[in-house]
């Protein structure tokens, strides 16, 4: 979707006319009658400004419906209630890690099995699901090894045991991807990143495909209360007006970033899906139109923690910090950070090594991020040096 048509896609105020969506912080709306109002009563099951924003983000995403929550977590849980005790899940082995804390730590002990495949390949979903699988779960480009898995192939999969297709859209954005489009049931969004854009709130979205799906998660989410406030709803209305400027320029960076380190001989490994290396690059070529995210991933030739320390903690644009997808880059070494409950053996496995470090590389000059990368790794042989010498 292009900048005329987020902008023009936001409506102006029907009261007043007011360009900017306003802010409705209250919680509750005066009726006329018992149960006669004007299509809200109490702001956990409705609010204007939230309105505003999930038919924004169910119009990106070419879907029925969209549901705002308070986080990106919040919005899982949400999805994960669809299910009951005895079903089971397909999830790609790369998935972040809350995902796996809340798979693992709380739906496990309520009778939901979860099967961890990598699902780059399109046969292991297949031998992965059973007649109890109701939901396939991906994240394409996974979170932090950019595993890209065929969205395409893999919903025609689920469709033939009736699972539902949940794709984690946050690294690709609507303006790269749209899961929906190409057999997805169910996409979500961590709403902190891309979409609102400027590290400024923590957001989840939901957007379904059915009007079925969608009476169910409206249900989930008014019975649960997990409800993005109007501020913050506000905020998130706010960054998507410039998504499409600001992801494309990341997209930029973050190539310019990837080739740098391809070509430096302290790197072993990089993960970026724009690179012709990259297992997945033609898929990722036809299913994200081009783009191919801001997120760059790499290992060390020295595969320690130590090293990924030196690395994250002596740069200068890049801000060592959680989160990703703000107009200021950021990076973290996931094994310590995001994925820290994720145990070493399984975070080994999906390819997250010791020395993996991510890098969301904001709207700086692509010039400057090259250098702050590279004056980085030559701290890191400094120290090394001046540890030899003493």
């Amino acid at each position: 979707m292009s900048s005329t048509k987020i902008i023009h896609s936001i409506p102006s105020d029907p009261l007043t006319g007011a360009i900017s969506t306003p802010i409705y912080q209250t919680s509750t709306f005066v009726q006329t009658a018992p149960g006669v109002n004007k299509g809200y009563d109490y702001a956990r099951s409705n609010n204007p400004t939230r309105k505003v924003l999930e038919d924004l983000v169910a119009n990106l995403e070419g879907g029925h419906s969209g549901f705002a929550f308070s986080t990106g977590l919040a919005a899982i849980d949400a999805v994960l209630k669809l299910l009951s005790a005895g079903d089971e899940i397909v999830a790609v082995n790369d998935i972040y890690g809350g995902a796996y804390r809340l798979f693992t730590h709380v739906y496990e002990k309520l009778g939901i099995t979860v099967n961890y495949v990598d699902t780059t390949e399109v046969e292991n979903v297949q031998e992965a699901i059973t007649a109890n699988t109701k939901l396939v779960w991906i994240e394409s480009p996974t979170n932090p090894t950019l595993k890209i898995s065929d969205i395409q192939a893999i919903g025609k999969i689920a469709k033939s045991v009736d699972a539902l297709l949940v794709v984690d859209n946050t690294f690709a954005s609507p303006i790269a991807q749209k899961p929906i489009a190409l057999g997805a049931d169910i996409v979500i969004h961590s709403g902190t990143k891309y979409l609102a854009g400027h590290s400024d709130i923590v957001a989840g979205l939901v957007v379904t495909k059915t009007e079925e799906l969608s009476e169910k998660i409206k249900f989930i989410q008014n019975a649960s209360g997990a409800v993005l406030g109007p501020w913050d709803c506000f905020l998130c209305i706010r960054g998507i007006e410039t998504l499409d400027l600001r992801y494309k320029k990341q997209c930029d960076n973050a190539f310019s970033v990837a080739v740098f380190l391809v070509n430096h001989p302290d790197v072993d490994e990089v993960f970026y899906p724009g690179l012709f290396s990259h297992k997945n690059h033609e898929i990722a070529k036809k299913q994200q139109n081009g783009w191919f995210g801001g997120i760059v991933s790499f290992t060390l030739k020295e595969d320690t923690q130590e090293a990924a320390e030196a690395f994250v903690t002596h740069t200068q644009y890049f801000k060592l910090a959680e989160s990703l997808g703000g107009v200021k880059s950021l990076l973290c070494h996931p094994p310590q950070m995001t994925h820290a409950s994720v145990p070493r053996e399984i975070r080994l496995k999906s390819g997250i090594k010791d020395s993996l470090i991510r890098l969301s590389c904001g709207i700086e000059e692509e010039d400057d991020l090259v250098k702050d990368v590279n004056q980085a790794l030559a701290k890191l042989n400094q120290l090394k040096e001046e540890a030899y010498v003493s």
